[in-house]
């Protein structure tokens, strides 16, 4: 074989680099799809067991006759017959105002009282005992107090609320101000910063973490707990039409909720999660 022929040959023969890799479009759609099918398997795998002990169980809604009353149910979510009678979208707008506004004083009064505690070691050690008290007291032990106090199921839910959402508050933003280096409160010292330069311009991105977490933790407990609270103080929200289905033996329309309360309960999570990396100081 002549000698100049073989490069080109060879050249033929093998494809370029390029051309044997996958094309990034062609890469990212793989991605995709590996990113998929784990939840999309665990979510049939959840269904698949729901229709099993439906089948097995007498009473028990399947997966099939629930979707059905949930297209129903949500086809008109916001109707209102009455006090007692009002759609699902309704009782949910409810009960995230009773959460938004509970949630809001525990984070208004929260913060500040855990930047003060992990701050002020006085301060730490005079609430200390009373934090350690109070803490692991049900929340729902709380709900005749505020029924005493305020004389009305609405606020005795956002206090309920409120006084179990606020502990997480002040414990993980307490714990952050600790964590903070005393070298960097001696240079603030020395430097002569006030008070609130310190606070904004060290405390607070170094507490961020911390903070985020507590938050997260809190709107998780203050979710948690509205649902039972609206079930014994009665009146609109996502509690109450549960309780009241059971009474009227709509098993379905109780599965629903649950479903509901997951997926809104899973929203408020990511956001506050993409609310954490938006505030991320490490980045």
């Amino acid at each position: 074989m002549n000698a100049s022929l073989k490069p080109m040959l060879l050249e033929k023969a093998t494809p370029p680099v390029a051309a044997r890799q996958a094309s990034p479009g062609a890469q990212a759609f793989a991605n995709g799809i590996k990113a998929v099918i784990p939840p999309v398997l665990g979510i049939a795998l959840f269904i698949g067991v729901w229709a099993l002990i439906a089948v097995k169980s007498e009473g028990l809604p399947g997966p099939l006759s629930t979707w059905y009353s949930a297209l129903e149910l949500f086809a008109d979510p916001f109707y209102d017959n009455g006090p007692n009678d009002m759609g699902i979208g309704w009782n949910i707008l409810h009960s995230l105002g009773r959460v938004g506004m509970g949630f809001g004083l525990a984070a208004l009064i929260g913060i500040p009282l855990g930047f003060a505690i992990g701050r002020f070691a006085f301060l730490a050690g005079m609430l200390a005992p009373i934090i350690s008290l109070l803490r692991p007291v049900s929340p729902l032990a709380w709900l005749p107090i505020g029924l005493l106090v305020f004389e009305a199921a609405g606020p005795a839910s956002i206090w309920v609320i409120f006084i179990s959402a606020i502990w997480p508050i002040i414990l993980n933003t307490a714990a952050g101000v600790a964590s903070v280096p005393q070298d960097y409160l001696n240079v603030a010292r020395v430097l002569k910063l006030s008070e609130w330069k310190v606070l904004t311009r060290i405390l607070f991105p170094a507490v961020l973490p911390h903070l985020m977490t507590g938050i997260r933790l809190a709107m998780g407990i203050a979710w948690l707990v509205i649902v039972a609270a609206e079930m014994l103080t009665g009146g609109i929200g996502l509690g109450f039409w549960v309780w009241d289905e059971w009474n009227n033996l709509n098993v379905e329309h109780i599965l629903i909720a649950i479903i509901v309360v997951g997926l809104i309960g899973l929203l408020l999570e990511q956001a506050l999660l993409l609310i954490a990396k938006r505030f991320d100081y490490a980045n």
